[in-house]
């Protein structure tokens, strides 16, 4: 029941209008089946005089889960109206719709099962994974706006009654499908676009956050830099200092070593014959110059340690230089991710100006529109003024003339009928703007359609002509391939004849080696005379021997010639088994 519920809450919404008051019967029908859906379950509580079951107790653990429902709860507890805690919970309800949160507050209250469980059975509809389910359901009330008055309606004395009949399929329905998806497609575009917006919001919120972060521990350390090079300055200044105080010390020592030279000296001079007191007061001497030899080595090794400490501030010094570099580095890349989050808030903005300026449009349209009623109404009131004045006139006259009181009444009549007639030609002027705005939006869809197949049209005419022109060649190439399979074919057919002829000549030729078979070659000296024409064989009748029968002829009666192909001149054969002759020479040639 709450999957049809929020079903059929949305869709009748998007058909609807996306604006929802508390009378609309779908929504009241959501809420009977969420209170119903949240008692399922829930455990028995004992009081002072009776049992206690209510869904308050839940709902008001939210505001512990979840920080942002603490103003929902604050705002329902200072309710004046409300006075059990069902009404609360219900007056709960609405407000957590009107405000998109209704999933966010029981996806908090499901995942804490363990408090759930001071409420609820362990077979509970919310203890089980069905009510995870329904808080994905819920997801989808966010595309709804709900305009609820809570503080004037009575919430403790409802009757919580599911309606079943508004959950039965209707024909309407059927039909009004296509325009719903349409409305949900646009729905869910400006979800998205007001999704992408609020991450976009984040993101330049956290952004900020950072830069300003990296700004402050930029500032500090610039302060610490300062310090930094104060303290160089006041070393440094110090260092000085200790290097002429240990000047003047050296010069002291030195002077007072001389003096003590010279004072040696004159004692040893002096003092020759006591050798005792000499001894003493060159102790006292050695002494006194060890002391300051040692205090010499003290301020040496001071002077040491102040130069290792300048070194390490050095290096701490360029250690910071590095730090604000790299800190600058990343200053300048989070700018340029703030540059690229504003222009993209830029482009949302000049998105939302074009979408102002067609609700303007439609404003502008809406008050002709408006225009024109108060004109039809100004009318309305001018015909009204007209009728009083008649209804005066008809007084007065009713104590004059009933003749006149007569005409009055006509009149009045008539007026009524022109009001009528008024009224007539201003519904039938709204309804024929009404069709003619269904009328236009027809055309334009009819248009958009008719440039689309246009479109389509040219493609594939385009198409239908590069086919044209690759069936013009393949029908060229066809053409060709024909022309060229007769010409071979005709080859054909002649090499076939003569390779008939050839092939006839051939076995007759074997025919006949095979009826000589046995015979001998004439020798030339023999042969002095041809075998036809009986003739001395001579330098005009040369002889041509046959090489399969051996018989020998002259030139003159050797006339039968074949043509061969691998040959460009055609061979004699010989007359009897019509074998090549062979020319050979006469005997009385070299």
């Amino acid at each position: 029941m709450a999957k049809l519920s929020i079903k059929g809450l949305i869709e009748s919404a998007l058909s609807f209008g996306r604006t929802l008051d508390s009378d609309y019967p779908p929504l009241q029908q959501f809420f009977v089946v969420m209170e119903h859906c949240l008692k399922h379950g829930l455990k028995v509580r004992k009081s002072f005089l009776s049992y206690n079951k209510t869904i308050w107790g839940p709902l008001e653990l939210v505001e512990k889960l979840y920080p942002e429902a603490e103003e929902i709860s604050a705002s329902v507890r200072d309710l004046p109206g409300l006075k059990t805690p069902l009404g609360r919970a219900r007056a709960w309800l609405r407000l957590a719709l009107m405000q998109k949160k209704m999933a966010d507050y029981l996806r908090c209250l499901i995942i804490q099962r363990d408090l759930l469980s001071e409420f609820y059975e362990y077979h509970a509809l919310l203890m089980e994974e069905e009510g995870a389910v329904i808080v994905g359901l819920l997801v989808g009330l966010n595309v709804i706006d709900a305009n609820l008055c809570v503080k004037g309606e009575d919430l403790d004395s409802q009757v919580g009654v599911i309606d079943f009949s508004m959950y039965l399929k209707n024909e309407e329905d059927i039909g009004s499908k296509e325009r719903n998806v349409q409305i949900a497609a646009i729905l869910d575009q400006k979800n998205y676009v007001e999704e992408l917006n609020r991450q976009l919001n984040s993101t330049v919120s956290s952004l900020h956050a950072r830069v300003d972060s990296l700004e402050k521990s930029n500032t500090k350390l610039i302060e610490e830099l300062a310090i930094a090079k104060n303290n160089i300055i006041k070393l440094q200044e110090e260092n000085h200092q200790l290097r002429s105080e240990n000047t003047l010390i050296l010069m002291k020592t030195q002077h007072h070593i001389e003096v003590t030279k010279v004072d040696v000296e004159a004692e040893l001079q002096t003092y020759k014959h006591s050798r005792q007191g000499l001894d003493e007061m060159y102790n006292e001497a050695r002494r006194q110059l060890r002391e300051e030899s040692q205090l010499r080595q003290d301020i040496e090794n001071e002077l040491m340690v102040q130069v290792s400490m300048k070194h390490e501030i050095e290096l701490a010094m360029k250690l910071l230089e590095k730090d604000i570099h790299e800190k600058q580095d990343t200053l300048i890349g989070l700018r340029q991710q703030l540059d690229e989050v504003k222009a993209i808030n830029i482009e949302m903005y000049q998105k939302l100006q074009v979408s102002e300026d067609s609700r303007k449009e439609k404003n502008e349209i809406i008050g002709r529109l408006e225009d024109k009623t108060n004109q039809i109404t100004a009318t309305m009131k001018q015909l009204e003024q007209r009728l009083q004045q008649t209804e005066k006139a008809q007084m007065e006259a009713e104590t004059e003339d009933e003749k006149f009181k007569q005409e009055c009444l006509s009149k009045s009549e008539s007026l009524q009928k022109e009001i009528s007639r008024k009224e007539k030609q201003l519904v039938q002027l709204e309804t024929d703007l009404k069709i003619e705005k269904e009328w236009r939006q027809t055309l334009e869809d009819d248009l958009q359609k008719e440039k689309e197949t246009s479109s389509h049209l040219r493609v594939e005419t385009q198409q239908i002509i590069c086919l044209k022109k690759e069936f013009l060649k393949l029908h060229d190439k066809n053409r060709q391939l024909k022309k060229m399979c007769h010409d071979q074919e005709a080859a054909l057919q002649e090499l076939a004849c003569k390779l008939s002829e050839s092939k006839l000549k051939i076995e007759d030729i074997k025919e006949a080696n095979k009826a000589l078979q046995g015979q001998v070659w004439l020798k030339d000296r023999e042969a002095t005379h041809c075998k036809l024409c009986e003739k001395e064989f001579s330098l005009s009748k040369r002889k041509h021997h046959c090489r399969n029968c051996g018989e020998i002829f002259c030139n003159a009666c050797s006339d039968n010639e074949l043509p061969l192909p691998s040959s460009p001149k055609p061979v004699r054969v010989c007359d009897s088994c019509h074998a090549f002759l062979i020319q050979r020479c006469s005997s009385n040639m070299p």
